[in-house]
């Protein structure tokens, strides 16, 4: 084993763990140490306010600029430390009286609330060089983004596919008796052990190799993964962002071969990029990656982006701008883009659930609104509503009970002394928060179902209030509150 990829002891990890804890190394501790001035400045990659606010020799101050700032710290301030044996575990170096961090290591908030810490390569900002080829980027927007849509436990077995720094494996060790976590890079494999003895998770199991090849023929309850999507020309320059898969395939590769590993009602949930290929609806394109599966499926939309926009967000991931070979690396990637007819990249994610049913169903659609996190929660019952509006014949309808999902409220808009609205909305005011125009029917239907009476008999009700042939309201409705009970509007009675 390389001395980089030594083990951290049971012990020494309990020490760290302790010392930052006391010096509440946590979210809430840097979040309020830092301020709202130097954590904005921050994330524009300018450490000088945040310097300028763990000045001193404040244990949690020294702390934040060794362990998150990566400057070199006086080794006199660091007394509470073990800094041998930190050392001869490859996680700091000292030398000269100076102590400098080899890894980053964050504080991260569990799902109870309990303090987790995740460890990862150090930041690589702007004008400081590049990241490795095999660099661990640590915990980001998108690591949370998965981590609100997990869906909740519990279960015996997870696995995280493409570990990376290890935050998702701490997400499912709180949800699992048994998580095994798989990547292609051993120092991610490493990073993300020592990110589960620092947070004091014990049921997690790293495996090398590449996709599903770690696990074998091994089935799991929930699948969750983070994978290297990035869309890009040529073979991969980064394992934690690109995989040697053309275009978006590992997306696509991740999504065919789940089934073979989920057992019966189990989860996988990816995040994800697509293409949008001229002449092609990217709704065929990832539905038709689900459909294959036989699995119930929810594929969401949450951003696009055009070619050059995409380029240069990952370009400055990898701070190659102001670089001698910047604009060759920027033109070679375009010419990747227009060669495959590729208008823009959507980003969002995919679920599965391998549901027995031969009637399985794929829901995809782009929500680009604020929706209620985290979605893991209700994330089951957004599927069943796609399932169950899929199962109902028309007939079915009308003998089903139904009544509004909670939080649905009516709005209606309507010129000031008009008799009668311009519009009516159904909107939900949690969950996804969705809005729907609907008929003055649909809107009555919605004020007196309350999931006691069917639907066929209370059209007829409202046909004879309102003067309208029943006949009419039970061959047109059905359509309409199908497409409702799916975008959960409503709930049929069980």
């Amino acid at each position: 084993m390389s001395e980089t990829l030594r083990p951290l002891p049971p012990h020494l990890a309990d020490r760290l763990r302790g010392t930052l804890l006391d010096a509440d190394y946590t979210v809430s501790g840097v979040r309020d140490r830092l301020g709202d001035t130097a954590a904005r400045a921050l994330a524009r990659e300018q450490l000088i306010p945040a310097l300028r606010a763990t000045g001193g020799e404040e244990r949690l101050g020294v702390l934040l600029r060794l362990w998150w700032l990566g400057e070199p710290v006086p080794e006199t301030a660091l007394r509470a430390l073990p800094l041998a044996e930190l050392a001869e575990a490859r996680l700091l170096t000292v030398r000269d009286g100076r102590v400098r961090a080899l890894v980053h290591l964050k504080p991260w908030e569990l799902s109870d609330g309990r303090p987790g810490y995740v460890v990862s390569d150090p930041t690589v900002r702007p004008g400081r060089g590049r990241p490795r080829p095999d660099h661990v980027v640590g915990a980001g927007g998108a690591s949370t983004t998965l981590a609100r849509l997990i869906v909740d436990g519990p279960m015996e077995r997870a696995l995280d596919l493409g570990s990376g720094c290890g935050v998702q494996s701490l997400h499912l060790a709180e949800r699992a008796n048994r998580v095994y976590a798989t990547d292609v890079n051993p120092r991610a494999l490493w990073m993300t052990r020592v990110s589960c003895a620092l947070s004091g998770m014990d049921n997690i199991e790293t495996r090398e190799g590449s996709l599903y090849e770690p696990v074998g023929e091994e089935r799991f309850d929930l699948i969750v993964s983070n994978p290297p999507f990035v869309i890009t020309p040529g073979s991969a320059r980064y394992t934690y962002r690109e995989s040697d898969l053309p275009g978006d395939s590992v997306c696509a590769e991740i999504v065919a071969d789940a089934p073979a590993h989920l057992t019966e009602g189990g989860w996988c949930q990816l995040l994800a990029n697509w293409m949008h290929v001229d002449g092609e609806d990217w709704r065929d394109r990832v539905g038709g990656w689900v459909a294959g599966t036989g699995c119930s499926g929810w594929v969401v939309q949450r951003d696009v982006q055009d070619p050059a926009e995409y380029v240069e967000l990952w370009l400055r991931d990898s701070c190659e701008q102001g670089s001698a070979e910047y604009t060759a690396r920027y033109d070679a990637w375009l010419d990747y883009f227009e060669r495959g007819g590729i208008k823009g990249i959507g980003f969002g994610w995919i679920c599965l659930r391998n549901d027995a049913a031969q009637d399985a169903t794929v829901r995809v659609e782009e929500l680009r609104h604020e929706i209620d996190q985290p979605v893991g929660p209700y994330l089951p019952e957004v599927v069943n509503g796609a399932m169950t509006a899929h199962r109902l014949t028309d007939a079915a309808l009308l003998s089903a009970r139904v009544a509004p999902a909670p939080g649905v409220r009516e709005e209606r808009i309507s010129v000031p002394g008009a008799p009668d609205p311009e519009r009516i909305l159904l909107r939900q005011t949690e969950g996804l928060r969705r809005a729907a125009q609907v008929g003055t029917v649909e809107a009555a239907l919605a004020s007196v179902c309350d999931g006691t009476i069917p639907v066929g008999p209370l059209l007829d009700a409202i046909a004879e209030l309102t003067g309208q042939e029943s006949a009419v309201l039970r061959e047109r409705t059905p359509a309409v509150l199908r497409d409702l009970i799916a975008e959960g509007f409503f709930r049929v009675a069980r």
